[in-house]
């Protein structure tokens, strides 16, 4: 290797391509880079292979004063075919409050909101006799621990249908570190049926296969395992699958990627989200609530926009509980290697027999309920590396003496923030949303909840049930407010409802305020305003000051907490963009290569770097539409936290929040 005073670039192996170097300058100031302008221009009929090594100490074109710096050797090997710098333009929630901005609606978006027929051969059953199906994998309130559920025999639809016996297969996991045909570990859960069942004539009932729940314990931080559940006995295995553990908590342990996706349904752009989101590679995926919409058809499978259309004298929705079936065969290909978490919609309802509700729901995916001292798969919490998680019940009650409220006292009590220093909230139906659907539906929860939330310092929340995408300013109690949480709804994962184009800021759309109370929860809370702009109205008549940013458009989000070494920051052209961060005298460069195949050595300097990016203070949060191309962001900001300036204050008084 040359010594550190010099850099030695070897360059061999390619035919008729030059390199050209175009107009390119460096200068620095005040000890910090400041990139005025550098493009690199690949010109080349072919290329073969260029390999060029650098050692950062005693880089000739680097100036000698910049050089007196604690800083560490990054080393990266490519093929070039194309290398640009790409200034790092995405702002970070410190440059907020934002204006308002609104991105007007593609009506071409609206074809492919179908839903996939029974025919469809990704939806059927593809296993025989007791074979496993439906396999997926939840996280527990640990790294050490996740759950595996699956389901096997055929579910039946009919009028005299007899359940099958859960005891009639074993419910087993085998599971190990090394894929083998014997995995070494072996651990046992329960098994269940439920039915779904119409008192009614002409209503068929439903009754599934068996529904399998497996936790696994004693589990290593960020390690693969690989599993395979079923019955031995019959013999009725599934094929192997791997799975990822979170990492340990702490505030320099996170995990790398978490999906966020709503309203899923099974359409036709409900793939494309699950397609783009399998190809953004999540550690972790949060489905916030509306799940497959099974309750938009009748029993006997035909689809309809209203319920019990057929049956208008019945009281009770209808359901078609196969298309439960339909989404878990789907989304196995996801789910049984990715862990997904689950948070109820209002669409999960499915009031049956005895009023009986969310009967699927509670039945088909497992909840860290007990580990999280939770008595309901309503609302629970888990950690995923530094970020702790709670998940909220917007279809329970949730009032200041309810059991959810007690028990989100206690676990927000409970948190370490210097062990989980984000804190991300999620439940349904927004709080806060500029569209004129479901406009202010949840008032009476926020009222409840959203003082509690606010003193304990959350940093996000995450909704849906609004079929669009908003992001809004930092707020609390519709006031911008620099220490309030960022609010993200994600409401449109491609369900066949459509999604909402209006605003109840457009003249004419705002709601009668007595048609808004959620008709599930009833009470009413919204009432007008009297502060500020909208003061003695009940609807802005512009766009919010809190929202910033709003879209309708289909698509799924991708949180990133930033470790100390890596931040990304995301450009989608024609090539690749890869994003290392270098350490430097306590901050971070950020730099942006377009490249073809990872194999060659580059780096670039860019302006402006983001001093103290630390991964407790610091996330990236992009939404990808699926009108765009896999890679190409919609909506796209640093979320950064300010613990020094917005400390936890769990104990404040009414005055305080006032003033």
């Amino acid at each position: 290797m040359a010594p550190m005073s010099q850099t030695v670039v070897a360059l061999y192996g390619y035919a008729d391509a030059r390199l050209e170097y175009k107009d390119a300058r460096l200068r620095f100031m005040d000890a910090r880079f400041e990139y005025a302008a550098a493009e690199f221009e690949s010109i080349a009929s072919s290329m073969s292979v260029l390999i060029s090594s650098l050692v950062f100490a005693g880089t000739p074109f680097l100036p000698e004063e910049t050089l007196d710096m604690r800083w560490t050797l990054a080393i990266a090997i490519l093929i070039l075919f194309n290398l640009a710098a790409v200034r790092c333009k995405i702002p970070t929630t410190l440059d907020g409050p934002f204006e308002p901005v609104t991105i007007t609606f593609d009506e071409k978006l609206r074809g492919n909101a179908v839903d996939l027929p029974d025919t469809d051969p990704r939806i059927r059953r593809r296993v025989h006799g007791f074979e496993p199906e439906q396999i997926s994998v939840a996280l527990s309130s640990t790294y050490d621990s996740v759950w595996i559920s699956w389901i096997t025999g055929e579910s039946q639809i009919g009028y005299n249908i007899k359940p099958l016996d859960p005891k009639r297969v074993a419910t087993l996991v085998r599971y190990g570190l090394i894929k083998q045909p014997k995995l070494p570990h072996e651990a046992r859960g329960y098994s269940l049926v439920y039915n779904q069942l119409y008192p009614f004539e002409g209503l068929q009932n439903y009754t599934s296969g068996i529904i399998h729940h497996v936790r696994l314990t004693g589990l290593k931080p960020s390690t693969i395992y690989y599993y395979r559940c079923g019955d031995p006995s019959i013999p009725a295995m599934s094929e192997i699958f791997s799975f990822k553990t979170m990492p340990v908590s702490g505030p320099r342990s996170y995990p790398g990627r978490i999906g966020i996706v709503a309203d899923l349904g099974l359409t036709y752009n409900m793939t494309t989200t699950v397609s783009h989101l399998i190809g953004n590679k999540p550690d972790l995926v949060l489905l916030i609530g509306d799940v497959t919409y099974a309750n938009l058809y009748l029993t006997n499978g035909t689809s309809s926009d209203c319920y019990s259309c057929s049956f208008s004298q019945t009281p009770i929705h209808e359901t078609y509980q196969l298309r439960w079936d339909y989404w878990g065969r789907f989304m196995q290909n996801l789910v049984s290697k990715v862990p997904m978490m689950v948070v109820e919609g209002n669409h999960e309802i499915e009031e049956q027999v005895e009023n009986q509700t969310f009967v699927a729901y509670r039945s088909r995916f497992a909840f860290p309920s007990d580990e999280s001292r939770s008595s309901s798969p309503f609302y629970y919490s888990f950690n995923a590396g530094g970020i702790h998680f709670i998940m909220l019940g917007a279809y329970v009650f949730y009032n200041k003496t309810a059991d959810q409220y007690k028990w989100l006292e206690g676990d927000l009590a409970r948190v370490d923030r210097s062990t989980t220093p984000w804190l991300v909230a999620a439940w349904h139906p927004p709080w806060y949303s500029s569209y004129k659907a479901h406009y202010r539906e949840v008032e009476c929860m926020r009222v409840a909840m959203e003082e509690l939330l606010y003193s304990y310092g959350v940093d996000v929340v995450f909704t849906g049930h609004v079929h669009a995408y908003e992001r809004s300013n930092r707020l609390y109690n519709y006031k911008l407010d620099p220490c309030g949480p960022v609010h993200i709804m994600v409401g449109d994962g491609g369900n066949r409802e459509k999604m909402a184009t209006e605003y109840a800021d457009e003249p004419g759309n705002c709601p009668e305020p007595s048609t808004t109370p959620d008709p599930y929860m009833g009470g009413f809370c919204a009432t007008n305003f009297t502060i500020g702009p909208a003061a003695g109205k009940f609807c802005w008549d512009r766009q919010p000051d809190y929202s910033a940013f709003r879209e309708s458009s289909f698509g799924h989000g991708i949180l990133e907490v930033l470790s100390l070494s890596l931040s990304l920051c995301k450009y989608t052209y024609t090539s690749i963009y890869i994003c290392l961060s270098i350490y430097i005298d306590t901050s971070f460069l950020c730099v942006c290569l377009s490249v073809y195949v990872l194999f060659g050595v580059v780096v670039v300097e860019e302006e402006g770097y983001i001093n103290y990016v630390k991964n407790e203070t610091w996330a990236l949060w992009t939404w990808y539409r699926n009108q765009d191309s896999q890679s190409k962001a919609g909506d796209q900001i640093y979320i950064v936290r300010q613990p020094g300036k917005c400390p936890v204050r769990p104990q404040v008084t009414k005055g305080w929040f006032s003033s």
